[in-house]
């Protein structure tokens, strides 16, 4: 027997009750509605509604409305935000709150700390900042060896089940670089041991490309130092990482203001990395606002494609009929 289901024609062996045919179709029962022969079917007659010979179905789910959004994915995850922030430097808990909220991220990094015993009722971060409305990304700040950041992360996982981390090996406390030779290391044993790695990095296509081959989820080369505020000063190497890697790739440290982080969108990066530009801004919750509308416009002007250089001005207004 045939039936017609959403315009397209299927065979049936026998007549089977419309929760049966659901089933086949490997869709849930509860998360969709049928139209038979132009009647709408209620789910409380799906299992004495049978479909027979010449039906026409149509079966439908809600999705969501207006214009596909322009997500993207690292590790099969989703997001639309293409702003992470951290989650230091900020006053206190509640500003910290409110800025992540006003920039529009969806992923915040968070840092691996002891508990201070001596006060254990202090507040703590997932008071303000809960890892049910926001993807805790757990990072290694502070790890100058392959060791001390693959116990970081171990600890994180065991703390709050996350598999998603951000790896910084750093080189020296003055400048924050990184280490790559035990960033490597470091990535290596932490793939091995089922962690999806997103990975701070120098700005080298090279090395990008090794990690990429390690497995590494996602290329996080700084734009500059670690909370220098210099803004991109290496828009040619991250252009070349872009073009190397297919995995994504986020400008990582450096940004100081909102320019900078449309600069590094307008390179076709697929997102930006930032704590201290929002957090050490004289108005933080602004600045994040800032951010989001800044990240947003960059991505728009990338995918847009911007004019062409030229070496001579060229009139926009036509000389055909000049007075």
């Amino acid at each position: 027997m045939q039936v017609t289901v959403n315009g397209e024609r299927r065979d049936l062996a026998a007549p089977v009750s419309v929760t049966g045919f659901l089933a086949q179709l490997g869709l849930d029962a509860r998360k969709v509605a049928v139209e038979r022969n132009l009647e709408i079917v209620p789910k409380s007659a799906y299992e004495a509604t049978e479909v027979q010979e010449g039906d026409r179905l149509e079966i439908v789910h809600f999705i969501g409305g207006g214009a596909p959004q322009d997500v993207w994915q690292v590790a099969k995850h989703s997001f639309t935000s293409r702003l992470l922030v951290g989650t230091g430097k900020y006053k206190d808990f509640e500003e910290t709150a409110k800025a992540i909220k006003a920039s529009g991220a969806e992923i915040v990094t968070v840092a691996v700390r002891r508990v201070n015993l001596s006060d254990p009722s202090q507040p703590m971060l997932v008071d303000y900042v809960s890892p049910k409305d926001y993807t805790y990304l757990p990072n290694t700040a502070g790890c100058f060896t392959a060791d001390d950041a693959v116990r970081t992360l171990r600890l994180a996982r065991e703390a709050g089940g996350w598999d998603l981390v951000k790896l910084e090996v750093l080189g020296d406390q003055k400048t924050l670089y990184p280490n790559m030779p035990e960033t490597l290391k470091a990535a290596e044993a932490l793939i091995k041991d089922g962690f999806k790695v997103m990975v701070y990095c120098s700005d080298d296509p090279i090395q990008a490309k090794r990690l990429e081959e390690m497995g590494c989820v996602a290329i996080m080369p700084l734009g500059s130092l670690i909370g220098s505020g210099l803004g991109i000063q290496n828009p040619v190497n991250i252009r070349l990482i872009k073009e190397s890697v297919s995995v994504p790739v986020l400008v990582d440290a450096g940004v100081g203001t909102a320019s900078d982080a449309a600069i590094a969108m307008e390179l076709g990066c697929d997102g930006v990395l930032m704590n201290t530009a929002i957090a050490a801004a004289r108005d933080p919750i602004l600045m994040a606002r800032a951010m989001k509308a800044a990240v947003e416009a960059g991505r728009l002007s990338y995918l847009a494609g911007r004019m062409p250089k030229k070496l001579y001005a060229d009139p926009s207004s036509p000389l055909a009929g000049l007075i």
